[in-house]
């Protein structure tokens, strides 16, 4: 359940900035997992995935970095990097 409260909140991160851009659709999502998130890129893309059902960023292609500095201090976060929009 942890993953979903995750994706959720970059969901709506997402829809906010789509509703800032003007815009009906996500294409591109682009994140960055932290070296200690805890979560491989092919689970997170399924929560994305299923979180994203119905919303701006459904169908989006999901751009997945996986950071390796285990003492970055955003280590243990996911991070939103950018949004490509169609408006």
């Amino acid at each position: 359940m942890h993953e979903h409260s995750l994706t959720s909140g970059l969901i709506k991160k997402i829809t906010s900035l789509a509703q800032e851009h003007g815009a009906h659709r996500a294409v591109a999502v682009n994140v960055a997992l932290g070296a200690l998130s805890n979560i491989s890129p092919e689970h997170f893309r399924e929560h994305f995935v299923t979180a994203a059902a119905g919303t701006v960023a459904e169908d989006a292609l999901i751009n997945i970095h996986v950071e390796s500095d285990i003492m970055d201090a955003n280590a243990q976060h996911i991070m939103l990097e950018s949004v490509e929009f169609e408006e």
